[in-house]
């Protein structure tokens, strides 16, 4: 039996990949049994004017989008390819998010919270972009095709595409916890969470005539939150800060993808069977500061 390429960062995939499936599970199992819950609350709201924070304390879900702006610091990106004998950092290369430009930064989630209406648990989904300034000058350190890297470098000299613009996408299982209310209506909270990354990266050196450009797994992710809710009826308004730290650890497969479920798929065979990428691996770490604003309706 072919023992896999893949060092053990490939198993920590597998295993963030498990742990988050098994926690949603767990969130959908506490979720259904306080569905009963949640109908007696909602035969007791009132006609346009839903409870207040201390009359909903029998449990609510909340389903909610939000649109914000991130700020991703720069960091060093670290290409290895043993079958090119590349093996080279960028140092310190910056990232623009272009919140406002299509593809937008957006989030979806579900938020459940319990009896006490103070502890509460959320699966969250946000779309970020991060991409590199091809303009930008960064210093290298290592091997290119088996050469010395040079000293100094222009991204654009380095990658044709080095993008993840469709994006930084990331989602994560959070606790939440409300804290003392400021009005009856007005509310503020905290949360954090961890997850996995799904990045869609568009990745080609310029020394290569192929591109890695379809959705991946790319390692885990965390964050913790901190925001204000306004209740106007059955209706939630929130500003919210967040922070997050993903850890990517990017297959370059050097092949166009198509949907999430099938890109995911075929990275896990290849996984399986121990296939190396054949563009070898890049790695990043995106620490980003987000601040959302959104709207939910509760049940």
């Amino acid at each position: 039996m072919r023992r896999p390429v893949w060092n053990w960062r490939a198993f920590d995939k597998a295993c963030s990949a498990f742990a988050m499936a098994l926690l949603v599970v767990v969130a959908g199992t506490w979720m259904a049994e306080q569905h009963k819950v949640d109908s007696e609350a909602a035969k007791e709201a009132r006609s346009g004017a839903g409870p207040t924070l201390a009359e909903a304390a029998r449990g609510e879900t909340m389903v909610a989008g939000y649109f914000g702006a991130p700020y991703t610091y720069a960091s060093d990106i670290h290409v290895v390819n043993p079958a090119s004998k590349t093996d080279f950092t960028v140092q310190h290369a910056g990232w623009d998010a272009m919140p406002f430009k299509s593809p937008i930064y957006y989030g979806l989630r579900v938020a459940r919270w319990g009896a006490s209406n103070r502890i509460g648990a959320m699966l969250d989904f946000t779309h970020s972009k991060t991409i590199t300034r091809p303009g930008e000058e960064v210093e290298l350190k290592g091997l290119i095709d088996g050469a010395p890297a040079p000293a100094k470098a222009k991204i654009g000299a380095l990658f044709k595409h080095m993008e993840f613009s469709h994006g930084h996408n990331m989602v994560t299982l959070n606790g939440l916890f409300r804290l003392a209310s400021l009005t009856p209506n007005i509310s503020p909270y905290v949360g954090a969470g961890a997850g996995v990354s799904l990045p869609h990266s568009e990745i080609q050196m310029t020394t290569d005539d192929k591109r890695t450009y379809e959705y991946q797994y790319a390692g885990p992710v965390g964050q913790v939150l901190a925001g204000f809710e306004v209740r106007l009826g059955m209706t939630s308004l929130f500003i919210e800060y967040k922070f997050s730290f993903a850890k990517y650890m990017v297959p370059l497969s050097r092949l166009d993808g198509s949907t999430l479920v099938a890109d995911l798929w075929r990275q896990y065979q290849l996984w399986a069977a121990g296939t190396p990428p054949p563009g070898g691996t890049l790695s990043t770490d995106l620490a980003s500061h987000q601040i959302i604003g959104g709207v939910g309706h509760r049940f």
